[in-house]
């Protein structure tokens, strides 16, 4: 006797077990599962897998995107502690590792989580060794570093989140403090992620005006309407992460 199933759906051919684009998330936590949102919303993937060591919440967050899955695209999500499920990926970011404890600098996250890397790192080259790694986790430019040497992948395969969520993050100040949405101001912030990141302010404009010409002091000790505070800002918001 056959299944409903069975008698439902017929194959016509070969199944393809190996996706066309892959995308595979290290770490469960807020900044992983808000990475698999974007992913899953933005229809990038045909397969999103998801690895971390907290086997209970993995498996709720996995679960959530499968009941949400009627208003999605991607026609497969996984999770699960064994990077096997990670096979074939495109692309992998890796957002797990040590949290910045209070009164601790980045750097002091720095053999914490060099030693974190050292076991996920060796595990992703293993099954996809042909993929790009993004590196989420902080402190974010030292480790992109250290994931590149582990690797084994051309310089041009990892990269580090780094400064453009600073840059992002200083957009939006430079909006706040005018009353103007962020997505008409422009700047950058260059150099490390954090503490000792570098604010471009002679690029500093609203819809393609120059801030520096209306006020040549901006960013400095001298500007009376204190734009470096900005700046500070975005330093601060980088040490709740």
């Amino acid at each position: 006797m056959t299944t409903i199933k069975e008698q439902l759906i017929s194959k016509v051919a070969a199944e393809d077990n190996i996706p066309n684009c892959k995308i595979t998330i290290v770490g469960a936590g807020s900044v992983g599962m808000a990475c698999a949102i974007c992913i899953l919303m933005k229809e990038l993937v045909d397969e999103l897998a998801l690895v971390d060591a907290e086997a209970d919440k993995l498996r709720g967050e996995t679960l959530d995107l499968l009941h949400g899955s009627i208003f999605l695209t991607t026609s497969k999500i996984v999770g699960g502690k064994d990077y096997s499920i990670s096979k074939n990926s495109k692309l992998v970011i890796v957002t797990a590792g040590a949290r910045q404890k209070e009164g601790e600098s980045r750097l002091d996250l720095v053999q914490r989580n060099v030693a974190i890397m050292k076991s996920i790192i060796p595990n992703i080259i293993q099954h996809s060794p042909d993929c790009k790694i993004i590196i989420v986790t902080n402190p974010v430019d030292i480790l992109t570093y250290v994931a590149w040497k582990i690797s084994g992948l051309p310089v041009n395969c990892v990269f580090g989140s780094g400064c453009n969520l600073d840059s992002a993050r200083f957009r939006y100040f430079i909006g706040e403090k005018l009353g103007i949405h962020p997505t008409s101001c422009h700047g950058w912030i260059v150099g490390e992620h954090g503490d000792s990141s570098v604010p471009l302010w002679s690029g500093v404009n609203v819809a393609g005006f120059p801030l520096k010409c209306l006020n040549p002091e901006i960013g400095s000790d001298s500007d009376k309407e204190q734009w470096k505070t900005v700046h500070k800002q975005v330093i601060n918001r980088a040490h709740m992460e």
